[in-house]
């Protein structure tokens, strides 16, 4: 009897799982999965402080790629599968539907359409980050992890295209001249604001975005020392860049699995 009912619960669990794997996507043509990328990838900076009630991650649609995946206006913290909307390369929201969308989606579709190479786009006011948009003192690889920094972090000063504004990139204009400083980097720092991050996939942007934080906080403890300091050469930072994609998923699964519960 025990058998039998141990046997029922199983197929149970492992039907209940099955159904959860193939539940259908919010946006006909895109994977379940990559939607639960997105929605864990907020959630994560959320969870680690990169981003705050501001802040925003898209994707670029699978589907189309000349549009891209984002959520409606909202707290990264509190974003689900149902809040993620399609965006147009202009960044006209595909099927409103009444729901606010991001001021700031312009630094997303102007960025997807000089970059084809990028898939995934983060932008934040990194606490750690913010000074070194204001400063002289450029931000610089300090160890493995923020490898990527080794290739240029330019800095967008939204004042010397556009004037006196309210600092944020609320057109096609402003998003035009971000993505012109952004060049073939993986990151740009924006005067007075904070930063983007992009990358191949979510994965990736995210955690660029995370360690971009770091990198920012600990050069800052690192100038304290008054000291001259030795940072990563480029060469250095390509090599081991490579590492940093080879041991992703080990540290995507931790983060991922901090919000699981959330992210679902």
């Amino acid at each position: 009897m025990i058998n039998r009912f141990t046997s029922t619960l199983v197929v149970l669990l492992w039907s209940l799982a099955a159904v959860h794997a193939q539940a259908p996507s919010p946006i006909a043509g895109v994977p379940s999965a990559l939607i639960e990328d997105l929605v864990a990838g907020s959630r994560i900076l959320a969870e680690f402080g990169v981003v705050d009630a501001f802040g925003h991650v898209s994707v670029r649609d699978p589907a189309n790629p000349a549009h891209f995946l984002m959520s409606r206006s909202l707290a990264p913290a509190l974003v689900t599968a149902d809040d993620i909307m399609e965006f147009d390369q202009d960044g006209n929201a595909v099927d409103a539907r009444g729901r606010q969308v991001f001021l700031e989606r312009f630094i997303h579709a102007e960025i997807y359409r000089v970059r084809p190479d990028v898939m995934a786009v983060v932008h934040a006011h990194s606490p750690g980050v913010v000074p070194f948009s204001v400063s002289k003192t450029p931000l610089r690889p300090l160890f493995h992890n923020t490898a990527f920094l080794a290739a240029g972090v330019p800095v967008w000063d939204i004042a010397k295209e556009f004037g006196v504004t309210n600092m944020l990139v609320a057109d096609n204009a402003k998003g035009k001249s971000l993505a012109a400083t952004l060049g073939n980097s993986s990151v740009v720092l924006m005067r007075g604001h904070g930063d983007v991050t992009v990358g191949p996939n979510v994965k990736i942007a995210v955690f660029r975005a995370y360690y971009t934080d770091v990198n920012a906080r600990l050069q800052t403890q690192a100038i304290g020392l008054g000291t001259e300091i030795t940072y990563l050469s480029p060469e250095e930072g390509a090599k081991a860049d490579q590492v940093n994609f080879a041991v992703l998923d080990r540290v995507w699964n931790l983060w991922k699995q901090k919000v699981q519960p959330a992210a679902k």
